[in-house]
């Protein structure tokens, strides 16, 4: 009689499930007619082929627009210094949902809206949210780069890579004195970080698009960035910690994922044309998740731990391939899963973000070297290689390197790593106030670039075989 009544409860249950999630849908449908919102439409656009296509590929593939950003920065800020400062700190919106904490003239505190907050930890989560979902797909799904006993290796000299230059910025930090220390020592996490893009392009020009070393760089640069963004949340919090607020950022997580991903999947079970599933991407999208993320990163903000992380906790529950074809792979553009479904779509956007980032943050004049901008670069030009070299060789004798990687291949590649600029750019705003410090650190972040230059000669010193691309 008992299991009677649970067999009939359970498909009871069952059924109620369906008929909420067909209501849910249904009312859901409507909404988007109300609104002529087809998301899909939006998101499924089809790449063309021609020429402003494939000019567009090169600047998204080469950060040109970061560059430039940069570039247009610097000019401006030794021209124009005061008219750069004012453009960077314009406030949009004096008290605002979003932005930062600031006492107003009745002594009240109010979040202020500037357009660098706007670039840096609005707008720059979708950078972010691009990184961590590479990491996700290295870390998680069948094929990652970081998966199985030999991306241990790459996990060691990874570690190598983010202690060589905390303990080389520290150390000379020490040296220099007292007041040194004191002045620079919170911006020991500036060097740990590594640039994809330009390590990427630096990378195939020594070693060749074919050669196994630059996907370990890849899986090498993208954990750096994970790594950067755990130091990020841990000890860089954007303001006072209010970790309750997370419940907001993880409970809108879990009911997206639970009531757009979990139940039309269970609802589908042993249906081969999955209705409900298909369904839910056919009239809804990505609009859930996008959802998700906007109370996630107001989570963040309000908890107090930087916004620009604020979309990471969506990711792992968006619909995703089930099988990863490596970082930032060529076929990943041929997916339609809507987790690449999605990247393709903000993937232009991220480019002119990139630039607005590098206005809004490189512009430093060149009298603002200092001792932070030899102690940045220090880290990232000795500290790095020779934390990669030293763990790449501990992890090559305990577990053995990938395929066709050598030990001179480790030692160019610390060299290509050393190209911090962007995320070390990024964690410099976070480390230092506004001021002559800060200035000195951006000057050691944008002089990395001096790696570009060494990597190339250490290759030919070290003879490291170029592989051309299979073709």
């Amino acid at each position: 009689m008992l299991i009677s009544t649970s067999i009939r409860t359970f498909f009871y249950a069952q059924n109620e499930a369906q008929i909420f999630f067909d209501n849910l849908l249904k009312k859901s449908i409507i909404l988007f007619d109300i609104f002529q919102f087809d998301l899909e439409g939006v998101i499924c656009m089809s790449t063309n082929t021609n020429t402003t296509a494939k000019v567009w590929g090169f600047v998204s593939d080469y950060s040109l627009l970061l560059i430039l950003g940069a570039i247009s920065a610097l000019f401006m800020a030794n021209t124009n210094p005061d008219i750069y400062h004012m453009l960077t700190e314009i406030v949009l919106i004096p008290d605002s949902l979003v932005g930062h904490l600031h006492q107003d003239e009745n002594g009240h505190i109010v979040r202020e809206l500037t357009l660098h907050y706007l670039v840096n930890d609005v707008l720059m989560a979708l950078f972010f949210a691009m990184a961590g979902k590479e990491v996700w797909e290295a870390v998680a799904i069948p094929g990652g780069a970081l998966r199985g006993r030999q991306a241990l290796s790459t996990v060691i000299a990874t570690a190598g890579g983010m202690l060589g230059p905390v303990l080389v910025y520290l150390i000379i930090a020490t040296i220099m004195g007292s007041d040194t220390y004191e002045a620079a020592k919170n911006g020991w996490a500036i060097p740990t970080a590594t640039d994809i893009a330009f390590a990427y392009l630096v990378g195939r020009l020594v070693f060749g698009a074919g050669h196994p070393a630059i996907k370990f760089l890849l899986a090498l640069a993208i954990l750096d960035d994970a790594g950067g963004l755990l130091i990020l949340a841990v000890f860089y919090p954007s303001g006072e910690l209010q970790l309750e607020w997370l419940l907001l950022s993880f409970g809108a997580v879990s009911f997206v994922w639970f009531v757009f991903n979990e139940l039309p999947r269970r609802l589908d079970r042993g249906k081969q044309q999955r209705p409900n599933s298909t369904n839910v991407r056919k009239y809804l999208g990505g609009l859930p998740y996008v959802i998700a993320g906007i109370l996630s990163w107001y989570g963040f903000q309000q908890a107090g731990i930087h916004p620009a992380l604020g979309l990471l906790p969506v990711i792992p529950v968006i619909p995703h391939a089930a099988k990863a074809f490596g970082i930032f792979a060529e076929e990943e553009k041929y997916e339609h899963d809507l987790l690449n479904v999605m990247e393709h779509t903000i993937k232009a956007p991220v480019q002119v973000i990139l630039f607005l980032f590098g206005f809004l943050n490189a512009g430093v004049e060149f009298s603002s070297l200092g001792d932070t901008t030899w102690l940045v670069l220090s880290g990232l030009l000795i500290g790095k290689p020779l934390g990669i070299f030293i763990m790449g060789g501990i992890a090559a004798w305990t577990l053995g390197l990938p395929d066709g990687v050598k030990m001179k291949d480790v030692a160019t590649l610390g060299f290509v790593a050393g190209i911090g600029f962007t995320v070390s750019l990024f964690v410099a705003g976070v480390a230092f106030p506004a001021g002559h410090v800060l200035d000195a650190a951006k000057m050691g972040a944008l002089f990395s670039f001096g790696a570009a230059a060494i990597a190339p000669v250490v290759g030919r010193f070290l003879r490291v075989e170029k592989v051309p691309a299979a073709r």
